[in-house]
């Protein structure tokens, strides 16, 4: 009985660390490009460091099969698009101002934040 209360408990902590505590390491954008995984669930790098008041280019390359996986939102631009499957695509955004732009897939499990400024 101890053995299943303790694995839950780990299980708990685990999914509470993995939706709401993990913050992976950042990338910034020197070139205004940038390639951007979508694999096991993430997006690799998710968070992104931008120039303030220069348009940038994103391209994602999605190797994740999920369903979830095939459309990526930046709610702040009315920006939605489509991911093929092992294939490039390629998103432009237009130049933003200083703060943090949210982007994610349509059911907000694979989520990123572009840090601009």
């Amino acid at each position: 009985m101890i053995l299943v209360n303790l694995a839950g408990v780990l299980l708990i902590a685990l999914i509470v660390w993995w939706f709401w505590l993990y913050k992976p390491g950042e990338a910034s954008v020197a070139d205004s490009a940038l390639l951007i995984t979508v694999a096991d669930g993430t997006y690799q790098p998710s968070r992104i460091k931008l120039p303030e008041n220069q348009p940038v280019t994103l391209t994602f390359l999605r190797k994740d099969p999920s369903p979830c996986s095939a459309t990526v939102l930046f709610p702040a631009f009315d920006i939605n698009e489509e991911l093929p499957l092992n294939a490039s695509k390629t998103i432009t955004l237009p130049e933003m101002q200083k703060g943090e732009y949210a982007f994610s897939c349509q059911m907000q499990m694979y989520r990123g934040t572009l840090i601009v400024g």
